[in-house]
């Protein structure tokens, strides 16, 4: 055995540092909110390094944004290494990132970093570091995510075996001065050609074997036993990311043991290769002989200790980073917006689709109390394309109940609401795709004259246009009769239609079933001749089919805004009614796009689920009544009328066949649709009839009401 010479410097090692691509932290995020949830499981990563290439400037091992698996890779979560390219050699590594910031100081650092390094042992015992030899630089990385204010802690090690007694170092210099011209002419030269091939370009461990005519070859580690016969000189040669001129680089402590473990060697001749503009530089490389005192027998039982976790500013502590200052922040609003419905999939509702919600597309009719709320809860659910109708003008009284509107919105007489509710959801929230629509709602019992016809004919053909090109429509609209004609358009065209409807105390909320003529409805269920008595319309599964917001009355609507008092003029309403009717009609919404029926869905009261755990936001009502004096809420089921005003077969199938002439009927003539559906003989009808009762003395008498 050598003995140590204590005269002889030891061999000193430039500690590897880190460098994270702000891509990286983004995919982390994303695979934390979208796949993994509260898995803390560690997960492979890659990291990549290169030689120096700057005489003052070291390399750093990288993690960019493809270290991370993507969310669609298979459920190994191994992201692909890649190969051939000169300037990133892949290094595997793993990371913890844990769910809480007292779960990430409370890891096992050391134990962790044992883990790692008896990898890289095993590794070197078993012989795979001489086929693979990027496994000699395996790294590890623990973190925590914080995922609401975008800082991340994180701390880097970079596991290195301590060979005892520790390596000294004789006669370390650059490469120009340690060989001779022709050999550091043909070493370079050699090293240019070993770095120019794509099978060798990232292979960052190698063999160097000098001939007797200064000749230079680079050779796989897997070569040894070859080289041992035809060879003057043999250097160990490594790709250095250090610039230092008197320090090899970290790689190097693990390719020692591995040279010490393998092979026996007491004296190792090491080559710590380095570049200029991309070409190898014998005046920045260096080569020094390093002498091992280690006995690799001792080694064979026990895994040797390790050191390697990365100093931050010369402390051992981890290092945090912010990007909340360094991102746009309309991004950061998008991240915002979007972490809570992210996180209720962790957990609470996994089946949640976000992708649903995010692509739907949702017209609300009215830019009031209600359309303010419901606009506010679309985006909170993730709705991102919204459209509202309204002609009105903001008011010096509606700020404070619509909370989409400012006092400056009511200044010089006031902005239309449609526009200015569309720039107050931007301020909001930069990402949404709103869009204000300035229109009138033509309706029945507000007949009007020849000159006004086809400017309500285009307004009537607009809101045709609106309704096909959105998925849901809210009806949000002060009056009953503003209703009339976006219900009709919306059981033509069987969209989601959702009502809410205030009264002073009390509310109600309401889905309208499917259209008369959808594809799920037996068309034969109800027809122009059916009778008047006939109330329900059945589908083809023989169920009734879910009522409009007109389905029980048994009168057209009407002008409902003439001769009235300001109190009958405004919407008076306690103020607490309009948020928890825009919330309950957005949940609403919600779950009809979650139920696996969608529109066609039966009503659900109280406890009875009709979907199970197909429905994983519980019952899917029909209607919600509610009332605030009571603090009292109902569930309610209102079926199809075959003489609805708005949605029966006989209605759509007018409307189809006349279009525009039966919609301007309708808005001229009060009775013209209790004429059609039936509803005026409905009426003639229940002002008389009999009433049968059994006299003492068996004698029957008829009363006539």
């Amino acid at each position: 055995m050598v003995e140590p010479n204590s005269k002889k410097p030891l061999l000193q090692f430039a500690p590897m540092q880190s460098s994270v691509d702000e891509g990286f932290w983004h995919r982390l995020s994303s695979l934390k909110l979208n796949k993994l949830g509260i898995d803390d499981s560690p997960i492979p990563i890659i990291g990549f390094y290169a030689p120096c290439s700057h005489p003052r400037v070291s390399n750093y091992l990288t993690l960019l944004a493809e270290s991370l698996p993507s969310e669609s890779s298979e459920a190994s979560l191994i992201p692909e290494p890649s190969h051939g390219n000169r300037n990133r050699c892949s290094v595997s590594g793993i990371l913890y990132n844990t769910n809480t910031v007292e779960s990430f100081h409370a890891l096992d650092k050391q134990n962790l970093l044992k883990e790692e390094a008896r990898k890289i042992w095993d590794d070197i015992q078993t012989g795979r570091a001489v086929e693979d030899c990027s496994v000699l630089s395996r790294f590890l990385l623990i973190s925590f995510a914080d995922l609401k204010k975008w800082s991340f802690h994180y701390w880097f090690a970079f596991p290195a075996l301590m060979i005892d007694p520790p390596a000294t170092v004789v006669n370390l210099s650059p490469a120009s001065q340690w060989l001779s011209k022709e050999e550091a002419e043909s070493l370079s030269a050699a090293c240019n050609e070993w770095r120019g091939s794509k099978s060798t370009a990232d292979v960052p461990f190698f063999l160097v074997t000098i001939d007797p005519n200064s000749r230079a070859t680079v050779r796989l580690l897997k070569d040894w036993e070859a080289c041992q016969s035809d060879a003057h000189k043999i250097l160990f040669g490594f790709y250095d990311p250090c610039h230092l001129p008197n320090n090899p680089g970290w790689p190097l402590r693990n390719f020692l043991a591995l040279i010490s473990a393998r092979w026996n060697l007491k004296s190792v001749q090491f080559f710590c290769y380095r570049e200029s503009r991309g070409f190898a530089d014998m005046s920045l490389s260096l080569v020094g002989e390093a002498l091992l005192t280690t006995a690799p027998h001792g080694w064979k039982d026990d895994v040797p200790n390790a050191v390697g976790w990365e100093l931050n500013k010369g402390r051992k502590v981890p290092r945090c980073i912010s990007l909340a200052q360094s991102m746009d922040p309309t991004r950061l609003a998008v991240s915002a917006a979007d972490l809570n419905l992210k996180l209720m999939r962790w957990r609470a509702m996994p089946s949640l689709d976000l992708s649903a919600l995010s692509s739907l597309k949702c017209l609300l009719l009215g830019a009031g109390t209600l359309g303010c709320q419901v606009a506010r809860m679309l985006m909170a659910w993730g709705v991102r394309k919204i459209t509202l109708v309204d002609n009105g003008r903001v008011a010096m009284s509606n700020p404070l109940r619509q909370s989409l509107y400012t006092l400056d919105n009511c200044l010089n007489g006031g902005e239309f609401k449609a526009t200015a509710a569309v720039e107050s959801l931007k301020r909001i929230f930069p990402a949404v795709e709103a869009e204000g629509i300035v229109m009138a709602i033509p309706m029945p019992g507000h007949p009007v004259n020849s000159q006004e016809q086809e400017s309500v004919l285009d307004d009537c053909r607009r809101l045709c246009d609106l309704i096909d090109a959105h998925d849901a429509v809210f009806l949000l609209t002060d009056t009953r009769e503003s209703r009339w004609l976006p219900t009709l358009l919306c059981a033509n065209a069987n969209k989601i239609t959702m009502t809410a409807a205030l009264g002073f105390e009390s509310f109600l909320v309401m889905r309208h079933g499917a259209g008369p003529l959808s594809s799920a409805s037996d068309l034969s269920a109800e027809t122009a001749s059916s009778s008047s008595a006939d109330l329900c319309v059945n589908d083809t599964n023989g169920k009734h089919r879910l009522g409009c917001y007109f389905c029980n009355d048994v009168v057209a609507p009407t002008d409902s805004t003439s001769n009235r008092t300001l109190d009958q003029q405004c919407t008076v309403t306690r103020p607490g009614l309009a948020p928890i009717a825009s919330a309950l009609a957005v949940e609403l919404l919600v779950g009809i796009l979650h139920h696996p029926q969608g529109i066609f869905a039966e009503a659900d009261i109280n406890n009875s689920v009709s979907g199970g755990a197909e429905n994983p936001l519980g019952i899917l009502p029909h209607q919600i009544r509610g009332s605030l004096s009571q603090y009292s809420q109902m569930s309610l089921i209102g079926h199809s009328s075959s003489s609805c005003t708005a949605c029966c077969h006989t209605v759509i199938s007018e409307y189809r066949n006349r279009g525009m002439e039966f919609i301007l009927e309708a808005i001229n003539h009060p009775t013209y649709l209790e004429d059609v559906t039936g509803l005026t003989e409905l009426m003639k009808s229940a002002t008389k009839f009999s009433l049968e009762i059994d006299s003492e003395d068996g004698e029957e008498d008829c009363f006539e009401i």
